[in-house]
């Protein structure tokens, strides 16, 4: 087998490497688990790490459009606000993990703005909306991370919501390869089609159901709503990211992750499903 045969083999249709894909699969779900199941304090940090990763790429995409976000106050103010939150939940501090984050992030936009006035008036709007952008998109959405710790079972919410989420898209994925037909969105994700959509409904509902009745001990009714809502919240976060990448010209955010993209491509659906899945969860069981 020639060189050229060797790379096409372990090279997937949509020109993924394969084995680096699976072998980084692997190790952010091992991950994930360590950090939800024994050691809840070594997820926050993941979580924060992966965030303000996440900042720096969307920065990196936003000046492809000439916008320019103050990114070192952002990644700062990402990574204190996910873990003082996280550290105001386990040291049971008078501020409540709301109130940090809310702080926090009031500071760094603050700070953003001021650091911004050295730039003058020409683009100023446009610097300081990536600035405002990037802390809406990534640690305020994020932040529901340290909030759903804060809850008793907090850890399995959270594990909740990943399956939910990774079932939406296995679901989606299986469901438009074998009876995709009709397009959802061409001009934005292509691939996307009506039929995996319902697909990804069917399996997240199903994963809610099973995860409401056996890990958290509530009713399916509330499990199958929290599938349903949590599918739909992670194609929204799923075709808000591929918008952004066609606004700019990207295929990936980065390549931080072989096989896979960036870290915002393994983000994005999570993004906006997890303060969705602690709304649900918090209005219908509690905090």
């Amino acid at each position: 087998m020639t060189d050229g045969q060797a790379a096409i083999t372990k090279t997937s249709k949509a020109g993924r490497d394969l084995p680096a894909a699976i072998g980084v699969g692997v190790g952010l779900f091992a991950a994930v688990a360590v950090g939800l199941l024994w050691a809840p304090w070594f997820f926050a940090l993941f979580a924060g790490a992966a965030l303000a990763l996440g900042t720096v790429e969307v920065h990196r995409a936003l000046q492809l459009k000439g916008m320019r976000s103050e990114i070192v106050p952002i990644v700062i103010g990402t990574v204190v606000s996910i873990l003082g939150a996280y550290a105001a939940v386990m040291a049971k501090l008078t501020v409540t993990p709301t109130a940090f984050m809310l702080i926090c992030l009031c500071l760094t936009m603050i700070v953003s703005l001021t650091l911004r006035l050295r730039g003058g008036q020409d683009g100023f709007i446009q610097d300081v909306s990536a600035s405002a952008f990037i802390l809406a998109y990534i640690p305020l959405l994020g932040g529901s991370v340290p909030l759903l710790l804060a809850a008793e079972n907090g850890t399995l919410r959270i594990l909740v919501i990943v399956m939910c989420v990774i079932g939406s898209d296995t679901g989606a994925y299986v469901t438009g390869v074998t009876l995709g037909r009709h397009k959802m969105a061409p001009k934005i994700s292509p691939s996307k089609t009506w039929e995996g959509f319902v697909g990804g409904l069917v399996f997240a509902g199903a994963i809610g159901v099973l995860s409401a009745i056996f890990l958290l001990d509530i009713s399916w009714v509330i499990g199958l709503l929290l599938g349903v809502l949590l599918s739909l919240a992670g194609t929204v976060g799923d075709l808000v990211e591929s918008l952004i990448k066609r606004d700019v010209g990207l295929k990936d955010m980065s390549n931080f992750l072989p096989g896979h993209g960036g870290i915002m491509d393994r983000l994005d659906s999570l993004l906006v499903a997890m303060p969705v899945g602690w709304a649900i969860l918090h209005l219908t069981v509690g905090g």
